[in-house]
């Protein structure tokens, strides 16, 4: 019978060792370079207009609020990081259709609770909905997600709109960034007395998505006056679409919501991982590779969760949560096989996520000197909680390999900062 390896390659797996890093971080490069000329590519490369110069003056308070999910949230920020008066509440039009003045209402009313405490009276908020950045740094709304009922805010600049409902209170401006900007930003909290040469912004979470600092030069595509001489690029890096699937991605893509897009995403991200886990498996029991039970039961499994294919792959059972596959690979042969085909799903994840950044590093120019390196600040569940392999330790070994050792270029994985995109919406308010 055939190896699981040998099983996974014949199915057009690439594993993790035998992944060309130098070529596909050249590819990730040109999509970046022709998506910032405005020519055809799988990354979109939003202008956010938002700059990254100065120093964040410390111990400087704002007033932050943050919107990207079901609920929101409103909180004074510090800098070195600290949060207080934090509120959640729902998110205005989760619980039915609302109108405009009810929408802004709620934000406007967190404002007001929390200006008068603040130093600084520009206020940040990281508005985590698809919107296109201004270069007075609003976001005008493209579409709700997350099955938000405000109709009447879609087209609307959201900035804007709050301001007017805060009349006096508003007269200090706002800044407003996505969640991947204000991870970016985040990293300028932890600089201290430490020089950056600049900033990545990274999140791998249910989904994937990197910023950077790129020169305004390099932006052809941008048609805009009096804008900073670099700025923030949202690469919307999920997108990148130059990278070959497997066999079993290719159906695990057929199964979601947009076939065909986002294809590197659902290659290292948590919403995805365990679908691809789940058709390696299937693929496996079809091929007689399992016991007949074990068999039966993955082919009528309907869906796995990531956690679930990591929590088993790490031989880790959490309290008060039952694994189905620790249930349908209860033989300790059918185990030892299947978590032989569910390891390189990780490795994988691992080594693109390593060429992933390695492409915005280089491609931001910096890093020439160790004293000042570029700060990468990560975000997300798939980073921080992956049990399968050590998910950070694997990509900073490739970062180290591939940067530092191929190209003398020195990054440095900035610690982790609680509450990233509130603290990185302060930052936007307060340079």
């Amino acid at each position: 019978m055939k190896t699981p390896e040998e099983f996974l390659k014949e199915n057009g797996f690439v594993p993790a060792d035998e992944i060309d890093r130098q070529e596909l971080t050249g590819t990730f490069i040109s999509e970046m370079e022709k998506g910032l000329r405005g020519e055809e590519s799988s990354l979109m490369m939003i202008p956010t207009y938002v700059g990254v110069d100065g120093k964040v003056p410390q111990g400087a308070t704002a007033a932050v609020l943050d919107a990207g999910g079901t609920n929101c949230r409103g909180a004074l920020v510090s800098v070195p990081p600290s949060i207080s008066e934090k509120q959640n509440r729902p998110m205005p039009g989760t619980k039915g259709e609302v109108d405009e003045e009810t929408f802004y209402k709620a934000f406007a009313d967190e404002v007001k609770r929390l200006l008068p405490a603040a130093s600084s009276k520009k206020i940040g908020w990281c508005f985590s909905y698809p919107a296109e950045a201004t270069p007075a740094l609003d976001a005008k709304l493209v579409h709700w997600t997350k099955n938000i009922e405000a109709p009447a805010i879609v087209g609307q600049y959201v900035g804007a709109e709050l301001l007017k409902r805060l009349g006096e209170d508003g007269k200090g401006g706002i800044a407003i960034v996505n969640d991947t900007v204000a991870t970016l930003l985040a990293a300028k909290a932890t600089e201290g007395d430490k020089t950056y040469s600049s900033y990545i912004g990274f999140i791998l979470g249910t989904g994937t998505n990197a910023a950077y600092v790129e020169r305004t030069s390099n932006i052809a595509k941008l048609d805009a006056k009096d804008v900073p001489a670099a700025m923030i690029i949202n690469a919307e890096s999920g997108g990148f679409g130059k990278i070959e699937q497997s066999a079993f991605d290719k159906a695990a893509d057929r199964k979601t919501g947009n076939p065909g897009f986002h294809v590197f995403e659902k290659m290292i991200a948590g919403a995805y991982l365990g679908p691809v886990g789940l058709e390696i498996f299937k693929g496996a029991a079809k091929e007689g590779m399992f016991s007949k039970k074990a068999a039966d039961q993955i082919l009528g499994l309907g869906s796995l969760e990531t956690m679930d294919l990591d929590n088993f792959a790490a031989s880790f059972r959490k309290p008060g949560r039952d694994n189905i596959l620790d249930a349908i690979f209860a033989d300790e042969a059918d185990a030892a096989l299947a978590r032989r085909l569910a390891l390189p799903v990780f490795e994988r994840a691992a080594v693109l996520t390593a060429v992933h950044l390695a492409a915005f590093v280089i491609k931001s120019g910096e890093g020439n000197d160790p004293a000042s390196p570029v700060a990468i600040n990560a975000d997300g569940s798939t980073w921080y909680k992956t049990r399968a392999i050590p998910f950070a330790e694997t990509v900073k070994k490739e970062l180290d390999e591939m940067l530092v050792v191929r190209r003398n270029i020195h990054y440095e994985i900035t610690p982790q900062v609680e509450d990233a995109p509130m603290v990185g919406a302060a930052i936007a308010a307060l340079l």
